[in-house]
């Protein structure tokens, strides 16, 4: 059985430092780091340590002056709610505590189908900041970009509001409206955006023939069938003649079920190879995956691979990546890439390379804890790293480079260091993030805010072009890439 992992959902987190909490909203809100949703009991697998009677006794001593000093009276639950939460969110951007609420939408999340806006976001110095909007939800349809700090929702002001409370504001039935109101960088005034809620949902695998023996299939999340889906969509292009090249776009794709990236890997690499690894405190975090239907598969059902077509094995692969593909996108980009089957075009990734793992309270409530860190099957360390592309290329031709105006999980206060397996030592320089020089982008971010957004799989998208020319055998525009420091 496999150990239960949260994304990252994830998890696929815009623009500061500050940024503290990476989540999906579409009037809903998901994991946007990588995890699949069984359940592993609490179980005291190394002997309890002392507790510290100091510190315990300084917290009694504070749960007392609130008790008996502050303004109002608060609720025993209250205080000790917000005491767990306070706990997680101090170790890393990714823990958690998780109410009813927020763990009924992390179950929704795997489903593909919820409904609101379409927006992934984050918290900000105590606003609600636009991670992305989802392709073709509400959201995006209305204008709104990523990077906007929206400040007020319907009447409701954002400063200081719990992003779990912001989301339900944005929920509702949809054919309903909310307006939101955005600050957004370069603009003088704040911008209102009234949208209409819908349901939302995101088809997690998409396909089409580029042109005859190419084929295309974007992965915009990985979910509970997206493995299936993969089969489906790509044996029908298979049956439109023999396949002469694949594009595998991972794109602005925030990850999902861990069983599904290995899955995704699992169709194109050779049997029982090994696609990732995990290493933690604990013995049962010391984990490795194959290419294995025993690794993939969640239930006694059939094994969804056994109907796909055998040129899955052997087709000539590129795989599209960016600054938005995170966790599971990483790891199946970090095992093609490894085992050589695939090579890698676009900008480094977004490096959320650690395991949530989810541990029960009660019935409906539970924590999100970082338990491991995730390892390409060569060793390397995805954590605040990343997948370093085989040909740097930016998102447009010109220079308008979009990808920079994103978060990655090094910007996060609190994020874990990037650690190579333990076999290996040493830190791997080549997977470090690059990060520009700020004289060097000095109205380049400007230009990257007025850039039109980029519509994957299109006649102009400039990564995809550069990703045929690589599977023609013509040369390949590659883009410096930026210098460290």
């Amino acid at each position: 059985m496999l150990p239960s992992f949260l994304p990252d959902t994830g998890q696929r987190a815009v623009m500061s430092r500050k940024l503290q909490i990476v989540g999906w909203v579409s009037a809903g809100l998901i994991s946007g780091v990588l995890f699949s949703m069984g359940f592993q009991a609490v179980a005291q697998r190394e002997p309890r340590a002392s507790l510290p009677i100091e510190e315990l006794r300084q917290f009694a001593d504070v749960y007392g002056a609130i008790k008996a000093n502050y303004v109002e009276s608060v609720e025993d639950k209250k205080l000790i709610t917000q005491a767990i939460s306070g706990m997680l969110t101090g170790l890393d951007p990714h823990s958690a505590y998780l109410d009813a609420d927020a763990f009924k939408e992390l179950q929704v999340g795997t489903q593909g189908e919820f409904g609101g806006l379409g927006l992934e976001v984050g918290t900000e110095d105590g606003f609600v900041r636009v991670i992305s909007p989802i392709e073709g939800t509400p959201a995006e349809r209305a204008g709104v970009k990523a990077g906007d700090l929206i400040i007020r929702i319907d009447e409701k002001a954002t400063k200081g509001l719990p992003l779990n409370d912001a989301v339900k504001l944005m929920r509702g039935k949809p054919k309903t409206s909310v307006t939101l109101t955005i600050n957004r960088k370069g603009e003088n005034r704040p911008l209102v955006f009234t949208i209409v809620r819908d349901v939302i949902q995101i088809q997690s695998v998409r396909s089409k023939m580029l042109e005859p023996g190419y084929g295309y299939i974007r992965i915009t999340q990985f979910q509970e069938h997206t493995v299936e889906n993969l089969v489906k969509h790509f044996n029908q292009l298979a049956q439109q003649g023999p396949m002469k090249a694949l594009v595998l776009d991972l794109r602005n794709d925030p990850g999902g079920l861990l069983n599904g990236a290995i899955g995704v890997s699992a169709a194109f690499l050779p049997e029982k190879v090994l696609v990732v690894s995990t290493d933690g405190r604990q013995d049962d975090s010391k984990r490795k995956y194959f290419a294995a239907a025993g690794d993939y598969q969640r239930s006694s059902r059939e094994d969804p691979l056994a109907k796909l077509s055998p040129q899955s094995k052997t087709v000539p692969m590129v795989v599209l990546v960016n600054s938005g593909s995170a966790s599971a996108s990483e790891i199946v980009a970090g095992a093609l890439q490894d085992h050589q089957r695939a090579k890698i075009l676009g900008t480094q990734t977004f490096g959320k390379g650690s395991v949530q793992t989810i541990l029960p309270l009660t019935s409906n409530t539970a924590i999100k804890l970082t338990t491991a860190r995730y390892y390409t099957p060569k060793g390397q360390s995805i954590q605040a790293k990343g997948i370093s592309p085989d040909f740097w290329v930016e998102e447009t031709a010109d220079g308008a480079i979009v990808d920079r105006l994103r978060i990655r999980e090094a910007d996060l206060n609190r994020h874990l260091s990037g650690r190579e397996a333990p076999s290996k030592g040493g830190d791997n320089d080549k997977q470090k993030p690059a990060a520009q020089k700020p004289e060097q982008r000095n109205g380049a971010d400007q230009a990257a805010r007025d850039a039109k957004p980029i519509e994957f799989g299109s006649p102009d998208d400039y990564q995809l072009q550069q990703a045929v020319n690589h599977l023609k055998g013509r040369p390949v525009a590659t883009s410096a890439r930026p210098e460290s420091g």
